[in-house]
């Protein structure tokens, strides 16, 4: 096997197409940008531009735009190797609406099946997802078959991870890949309290395997049933990480580990243009303070920054910052 990865992330990759024009209902909307998209995709791009080896674990659908993605993650420096094509369903794609400063409505089409929801088990590579320094796998991934039993497979695999390596559960709720309505995240409409007891019992089953979970208050709350941050971070202890990280969008992010250490680190004010890839870089720099060693505090600053740079920007995936950026932007406030 080649040198282990920094960084192997499993999920969602598809082509986000954003519009060009800011405060315009997506009906009158003229002219759109073309992205590499996917959550797990970009927070392995945000690594990636941070200078750290990262790799994707996911499916297109064999035709053009499963042919743009594979050259967009070489380009970002990604391996691409464990992304490879369905016969049967399109590679996806995902529209946005743009209202700063934070209304970002997302319209998925990922019908009749996505093929990142295609993974199946036995296709892993489970020897480098056991040496990787870092995995991280996505709510997402455990909404349907045969995504659920490769992404748990996965996380199993994990048991062979060295010492001191982390394994990242991003809590990702969306509610309608779990037959809920509503947005990007929130309650998930009138049927979101059935989407949410639909989810708890995977997210559960995931918690047990990974040692660092990171989400809003929404979703933490479809892990743990409770919403206020400080409750939520000892919940998520309590069914085994050893490091929960709960954004807190205006009030910042809290993160608490099990050895006592805390730290809640206000927001990086920034004119906000598109928040949908903000959290996407902060996963990808709270990758990067992981694998340096950094303690809480600097880490959520480095975290912060990151998501603020990409914020202020259209795009996510070509929007991710690099350290020169970063540090540049935290020496500024």
């Amino acid at each position: 096997m080649t040198e282990p990865y920094d960084l192997i992330t499993m999920g969602r990759i598809g082509v986000d197409l954003y519009p060009l024009q800011t405060g315009v209902p997506l009906a009158q909307v003229e002219t759109f940008g073309k992205f590499l998209g996917g959550s797990a995709t970009n927070v392995a791009v945000a690594a990636a531009r941070l200078g750290r080896r990262s790799a994707v674990i996911s499916r297109t659908g064999r035709d053009p735009f499963g042919d743009y993605l594979h050259q967009a993650l070489r380009d970002f420096g990604v391996d691409d190797r464990w992304v490879t094509a369905v016969d049967d369903h399109p590679t996806p794609v995902t529209f946005c609406e743009i209202f700063p400063p934070d209304d970002f409505p997302l319209y998925f089409y990922r019908r009749p099946k996505a093929p990142d929801l295609v993974i199946h088990p036995e296709e892993l590579d489970r020897e480098a997802i056991a040496a990787a320094r870092i995995f991280w796998i996505t709510g997402t991934g455990l909404c349907e078959e045969p995504s659920r039993g490769a992404t748990l497979a996965a996380l199993e695999a994990r048991a062979g991870a060295p010492a001191g390596g982390a394994t990242v559960f991003d809590l990702d709720w969306r509610p309608m890949f779990w037959g809920g309505e509503g947005g990007a995240s929130g309650d998930g409409g009138a049927s979101g309290a059935a989407a949410m007891a639909a989810a708890r019992p995977y997210y559960e089953a995931a918690l047990r395997h990974a040692t660092v979970a990171v989400g809003n208050v929404d979703e933490a709350e479809v892990a743990t049933g409770l919403r206020e941050p400080g409750d939520c971070a000892r919940a998520l202890l309590d069914m085994g990480v050893e490091l929960a990280v709960v954004k807190q969008g205006p009030k910042g992010v809290l993160a608490v580990h099990r050895d006592g250490r805390t730290a809640e680190v206000p927001p990086t004010p920034v004119e906000v243009v598109n928040g949908l890839g903000a959290g996407d870089a902060f996963g990808g720099a709270l990758c990067h303070g992981l694998l340096a060693g950094w303690d809480l505090e600097p880490m959520m600053r480095y975290a912060n920054a990151a998501g603020a740079l990409v914020a202020g920007r259209l795009a996510c995936s070509s929007a991710m910052p690099g350290p020169a950026e970063v540090d540049a932007f935290l020496a500024g406030r």
